[in-house]
């Protein structure tokens, strides 16, 4: 299957939350990941980020699409 989300997490199913119209699945995350963020060089420098710094990514997305293959 293809699709066009490139950052990839591979997790297992926590919990399921079964609703009327809206459902909720928890997962856990089992394999580290890497994760790209494109960003401003104004903001890069502004941030001083450095290779070896520890950082929080915070995602900000719509939506996560799990993937059954």
């Amino acid at each position: 299957m293809k699709y066009g989300a490139r950052n990839q997490i591979t997790a297992k199913v926590k919990s399921i939350k079964k609703g009327d119209v809206m459902s909720q699945i928890k997962f856990d995350v089992i394999l580290p990941a890497e994760m790209a963020s494109v960003l401003t060089t104004e903001s890069l420098e502004q941030l001083e980020f450095k290779i070896g710094d520890e950082v929080k990514l915070i995602v900000k997305a719509i939506h996560v699409l799990p993937v059954k293959e």
